[in-house]
């Protein structure tokens, strides 16, 4: 007899995990099923998906690492500090990476064990949707759920043309596992993984060229931010070429030769050591026998939804990667719990206006809500006040003086329509105007709320400040 399940989720990443152990902790009898090692050592199904294998966390750690080894080299001396020269152990950098990974995939592990949610080993692939519930065959047996959530990830998207060994030519897998610093190393795309691989090797000593299709730098960020970080950047060494039309890439015995076209139409040439092509995703839908269920997919071959995760079919859920909007982890997890709670007849949640976005470079980028040219072209009437952290005591004591927090406020009713920081610990001080705008908060309300001093998230009270043009310190 075929098991039997309450709640399935096909597949263990950020959306797949929480939505697993928020179902079992509702009291369903609750399954995960997941087939991608992620180069584990025995070959065993790894959770947490691309974000925490391969994605977010192994980066961040990488990021960390060469981050102090620039503060070492370059701004330990001007605070009185004398460490010398630093030198980079790679190898060991990397397996410090790595056994942060394997930590928190473990973890994962025992969060199942605690919440009672079963894993089962294997790819899962519809079946058929029979009076005892759906059937889903995972590995070599087919189960049987009442209710199953999708949530089988994304893979990052080569280009034609472009072969991707992951040793000369890298994905987002292959760029966390560059064995030494190369002297020349180039990227295509100037996205969230672009600019932080590229940062990561900048820093270690690599002459980093990033090339980008799209005309204007980060196209997706509120334009203020996106001119101060393309002027930062550029000063830390990064070179940006944008506008391109990449020809012809060739592996050599000695790196990479990419062809390309520059935004005046020119052919240009670019030798490197290593390249890294970071140009986007794509769902993974391959493999889940939705054809022969009726499962719809859209152009995209995304899963199509509706705002609360429903496909078309009955019992039948989509969440994360493999459906629209933001590619990023945290959506996927909201969307998970949101999924879970619907299922156990809760009112489930996931507001998509209050979901931040978050680059990881030096300074930190981190967003929330509309830009100013979308409120422009949608004509709303709005008033923006604009803090440079460099007005502040904290940030100045930190060495961290780059950017600035501004805020977009409705010019009727004051609600914050979006926060938009460049600076020192922008992931966390987004946090806030997360909650705000969540709960229809005002500039005024922020203003209003007293900040600890001296902290940086002084700039957003501030910023707050100036919508209403009233700041206390500039």
């Amino acid at each position: 007899m075929s098991k039997q399940f309450d709640v399935l989720v096909v597949g263990g990443g950020p959306g797949g995990y929480v939505a697993a152990i928020r179902a079992a902790q509702l009291g369903f009898k609750t399954a995960c099923c997941e087939s991608n090692p992620y180069a584990d050592p025995k070959g065993e199904p790894r959770l947490g998906g691309t974000c925490l294998n391969v994605g977010c966390i192994p980066s961040k750690a990488l990021l960390h690492t060469s981050h102090l080894f620039e503060e070492a080299g370059h701004s330990f001396a001007a605070q009185g500090i004398n460490v010398g020269t630093p030198k980079i152990d790679v190898s060991k950098m990397m397996a410090r990476k790595s056994s942060i990974v394997d930590q928190l995939t473990g973890g994962i592990k025992g969060l199942f064990k605690k919440n009672k949610v079963t894993l089962l080993n294997g790819h899962g692939s519809f079946v058929a949707k029979t009076p005892e519930g759906w059937q889903v065959k995972v590995g070599e047996e087919v189960v049987v759920a009442q209710q199953v959530i999708v949530a089988t990830g994304s893979t990052a998207r080569h280009l034609p043309g472009i072969p991707v060994d992951n040793k000369v030519v890298c994905d987002n897998v292959g760029a966390l596992d560059i064995d030494s610093v190369p002297k020349k190393l180039a990227i295509i795309g100037a996205g969230v993984i672009g600019l932080e691989m590229g940062s990561v090797w900048r820093r270690l000593g690599s002459e980093v060229t990033i090339l980008e299709a799209m005309p204007d730098f980060l196209a997706a960020a509120d334009q203020d931010v996106a001119k101060e970080a393309q002027k930062l950047f550029a000063k830390q060494g990064l070179k940006f070429e944008l506008g391109v039309t990449i020809g012809e890439v060739k592996i050599a015995k000695k790196g990479v030769s990419i062809a390309y076209k520059d935004k005046s139409g020119a052919d240009q040439k670019l030798d490197a050591d290593r390249l890294i092509v970071s140009v986007g995703r794509v769902p993974n839908t391959d493999g889940l026998n939705a054809e022969a269920v009726g499962l719809k997919l859209n152009e995209r071959s995304q899963i199509e939804v509706d705002d609360h995760c429903r496909t078309n079919l009955p019992g039948v859920w989509a969440v994360g990667d493999v459906v629209r909007g933001p590619m990023l982890a945290h959506k996927a997890m909201e969307e998970g719990v949101m999924v879970a709670e619907l299922i156990a007849g809760q009112a489930g949640h996931c507001n998509f206006d209050t979901v931040p976005w978050v680059i990881y470079t030096s300074p930190e980028i981190a967003w929330v809500g509309k830009t100013e040219q979308q409120l422009k072209a949608e004509g709303v009437a709005y008033k923006a006040g604009k803090i440079p952290f460099l007005a502040n005591g904290r940030a100045l004591g930190m060495g961290e003086p780059s950017g600035f927090v501004k805020m977009l406020a409705d010019a009727n009713t004051d609600r914050i329509l979006g926060v938009h920081i460049i600076g020192a610990n922008a992931s966390e001080l987004i946090a806030e105007a997360v909650v705000a705008m969540e709960f229809a908060g005002s500039s005024e309300d922020l203003a209003r709320i007293c900040h600890a001093h001296p902290t940086l998230s002084e700039v957003v009270h501030e910023a707050a400040l100036a919508v209403d043009k009233r700041p206390l310190h500039f």
